[in-house]
């Protein structure tokens, strides 16, 4: 379908693109891609997390060449990700090991290896700074900057889960060691029923707000359940490949992720056990991943609930297909319309020779 009937036609579909470099031209002050990347970090990690690729500059890019909306920068990532060679899977990450920067409970005051608040909003009193307005970006730099140098790196150490305390009281239980190979999503098709690393990799995809609604719509009485946050931690993981013909491996980088697991009563309460849900994304998006947590528990259990329905969840909350399919009624649906109008205009006019 295209807008055929439009004055121009091609030429006025042209003028259209073009106009999107005037609304982007509103000022002569140019966005440096390294200032979004580090001024919009947020933002940034919630494009790579929904569009499955961690790549901060390129986010960044795609965001500038849509103005910011972070549905077209996703949309922009995902087709550039279809193009990359896939070279290499890396070995799984024990994210036990995560270099933590930030790390809270919500079950424990105390925990093995201490609470770290770590940066976050949630302490902030939400009220804008308005002298931020004409702050010196340059001397906030590098005030943090000789702060971090002056700072003795302290040796990395590994917490210890919260979860393997309440395996060990036999509260929460324990599993064997599953080495099936994880289903990839992005190769396969969906299938229903989905194994749980489907599910896991769609719900790290899907779309933020979609995968909050469909918590808070758990907590709100569709389940009635209030899970707690066992652990939520934000850290950098090191990601290797394994070296060819060897027991070695190759050290590619680290990227930033947030784990969460969190607990729930189990619906066999005749067992006494708590069960648990499980969410980890790109970078720092606590609510998304403590959403994927929530629902990851409620895919679990099953049920007559939205979010207990796999097919609704995993289905609907692609944030690509999802704002595509809405995007895709502007388009013209001409012949479709007037076939509405026919079948309502017939209708009205039986009743009226009827009454008549």
């Amino acid at each position: 379908m295209a807008y055929v009937a439009v004055s121009g036609g091609e030429e006025a579909i042209e003028a259209s693109i073009r106009l999107l470099d005037y609304y982007r031209s509103g000022t002569d002050k140019d966005l440096e891609l390294d200032a979004l990347v580090h001024k919009f970090g947020l933002l940034i990690e919630k494009v790579m997390s929904e569009s499955g690729l961690y790549a901060k500059e390129y986010a960044a890019l795609a965001l500038k060449q849509c103005e910011g909306s972070a549905e077209e920068a996703v949309f922009l990532l995902r087709a550039y990700r279809s193009t990359l060679k896939r070279s290499h899977y890396t070995n799984a990450v024990d994210t036990g090991k995560m270099r933590i920067i930030r790390r809270i409970s919500a079950a424990f005051k105390d925990i093995p290896g201490g609470q770290l608040l770590g940066a976050s909003y949630d302490y902030t009193h939400r009220l804008i700074h308005f002298e931020r307005e004409n702050e010196n970006a340059s001397e906030l730099h590098e005030h943090f900057h000789k702060i971090l140098a002056e700072q003795t790196p302290e040796k990395v150490q590994s917490c210890g889960r919260v979860s393997d305390m309440l395996k060990d009281e036999g509260l929460i239980n324990r599993f064997p060691e599953d080495n099936t190979e994880p289903y990839d999503v992005t190769e396969k098709l969906l299938e229903f029923p989905a194994p749980r690393s489907a599910r896991l990799q769609t719900m790290t995809r899907a779309d933020t707000g979609f995968l909050s609604g469909l918590a808070y719509s758990v907590l709100r009485g569709f389940g009635q359940v209030h899970p707690t946050v066992g652990e939520l931690r934000s850290g950098y993981i090191e990601l290797e490949i394994p070296y060819p013909d060897s027991d070695d491996t190759i050290y590619l980088g680290e990227i930033l992720i947030t784990e969460v697991e969190a607990f729930a009563q189990s619906e066999d309460k005749d067992q006494l056990k708590l069960a648990s849900g499980y969410g980890a994304v790109f970078g720092r998006n606590e609510n998304k991943a403590i959403a994927m947590a929530v629902i990851d528990r409620e895919l679990e259990r099953g049920g007559d609930y939205a979010a207990q329905d796999e097919e609704f969840v995993l289905t609907h909350g692609d944030c690509l297909e999802m704002n595509g399919f809405i995007s895709h009624l502007k388009l013209p649906h001409y012949v479709t319309f007037q076939s509405k109008l026919d079948a309502v205009r017939k209708t009205r006019r039986k009743q009226e020779n009827e009454e008549c």
